[in-house]
C-alpha cells in the first residue's frame, strides 16, 4: 500500500509527528511519501526513521517542496 502525506507549510516537530500518526497507520512494507516545505526534514525524518526501524528510500528536494519516501519497517 502507498500513502501520501501532506506536511507542508508546518514547521517541526509537526512533520514528524504527523509522519509518525501516518506510519502507525500502515504495515511493514508499506510505502508513504512526505511532501514538506520545513528544510529541518531533510534531517528530522530520516533520524526519526532510524531509531523506529523504518528505511528512508528516497528524498527529494525541490525549489519549493521536499519530498521524503519512506517504507515502513517491522
Amino acid at each position: 500500500m502507498e500513502q501520501e502525506l501532506d506536511a507542508r507549510r508546518i514547521l517541526c516537530p509537526l512533520p514528524v509527528i504527523r509522519t509518525q500518526d501516518a506510519v502507525a497507520k500502515l504495515s511493514p512494507g508499506d510505502v508513504l511519501r512526505v511532501i514538506a516545505t520545513d528544510p529541518g526534514v531533510v534531517y528530522d525524518i530520516p533520524a526519526w526513521c532510524k531509531v523506529h526501524g523504518h528505511k528512508v528510500l528516497a528524498i527529494e528536494e525541490g525549489r519549493e517542496e521536499i519530498r521524503l519516501t519512506i517504507e515502513v519497517g517491522g
